[in-house]
């Protein structure tokens, strides 16, 4: 077993998190296999069109499972009127005791949490963010780094680096979320200082994940020399399979269209109807580096128990190796 402050801290048996799946995939059923198999499942609030449809995903997962789980909300920038304090008071209302952020500062939203006795982790991709991070009182750092599907920061640094940096500037503990599909990522990510791993194209390729049939059998053929970023050119970078369509985007980015010309093709409309229906010829579709590891679909509880006893082998090569080296 791998006890951390990550595990202490959530109330779980792995230091294992199941990242925040937008356009749908982080179903109430996928969110409670993760939490039932010793790992944190995590409801995407924005998933939800309001607080009540998230109260009711929260009731619903309760039905499936009694350990625990979190919430995630994406700050988006100030133009967009989401009524957030409304997501938090909801889930908070709800019992959810754990609450995970990502985009701009959560600094508004931590006391909130925190005076119902909650705890609060934050997405970062730079050790000065994760300094902020700590001293606005956020209990976690989970560290986006380059290899994560989604938005890495334009800085392109690997976890490699980034992890150790982050874990070098904060006292608080520190979670990897990129690169890591299996127990040998998650003994990688341990030695460089992390205390727990979140994934998020692992899971996609779960039984549980509502992912189109057709899109986990292509997910399996893919490589990882198959994902490419775009949206750099809108301050926005997002890692993306490659397609003839996220081709055609980045093109467009190149030539200097603006953003009347590439927002229409990138529409969260167009991502949810590709994921249900399995047709990809005009939507972008989101993964890490790691979908090249990833070549079956397994229920949660399996991936998880997979990862384990292969970190637990790692560990006990590593060992003799240790051992050979005294000698």
């Amino acid at each position: 077993m791998f006890k951390t402050r990550i595990t202490d801290l959530f109330g779980i048996k792995h230091p294992i998190i199941q990242g925040p799946l937008g356009g749908g995939l982080a179903s109430v059923e996928l969110v409670a296999a993760v939490s039932n198999a010793g790992g944190l499942g995590m409801i995407t609030a924005l998933n939800y069109g309001s607080s009540q449809e998230l109260r009711d995903a929260i009731r619903q997962t309760r039905k499936l499972t009694d350990k625990p789980f979190a919430v995630n909300v994406t700050l988006l920038p100030t133009m967009r009127r989401i009524p957030y304090e409304e997501y938090f008071k909801a889930a908070l209302d709800e019992g959810v005791r754990i609450f995970d952020t990502s985009g701009r500062s959560p600094e508004e939203f931590v006391p909130m949490v925190k005076q119902a006795g909650g705890l609060f982790m934050h997405k970062v991709g730079m050790a000065r963010h994760a300094k902020t991070a700590e001293r606005v009182g956020c209990d976690v750092v989970s560290v986006v780094c380059f290899e994560s599907g989604g938005h890495p920061l334009p800085n392109d640094v690997g976890a490699s680096v980034l992890i150790p940096a982050c874990v070098d500037a904060v006292k608080i503990p520190v979670v990897q979320a990129a690169g890591v599909a299996d127990g040998r990522g998650l003994v990688a990510a341990l030695a460089l200082g992390a205390e727990g791993i979140l994934m998020g194209t692992r899971f996609v390729m779960s039984e549980e994940c509502p992912f189109h049939p057709k899109l986990k059998e292509w997910f399996s053929h893919l490589t990882e020399n198959d994902t490419m970023l775009v949206h750099r050119a809108i301050n926005n970078n997002e890692r993306v399979v490659r397609t003839p369509f996220t081709e055609k985007i980045l093109a467009l980015e190149e030539s200097g269209a603006g953003l009347d010309a590439i927002l229409p093709l990138i529409s969260g409309e167009k991502v949810r109807s590709a994921y249900v229906t399995g047709d990809t010829s005009n939507a972008v579709v989101t993964a890490g580096q790691t979908v090249g590891l990833i070549h079956e679909v397994l229920p949660v509880r399996e991936i998880i128990e997979r990862m384990m006893a292969e970190a637990e082998g790692v560990m006990r090569k590593l060992k003799r190796i240790n051992a050979n080296a005294r000698e």
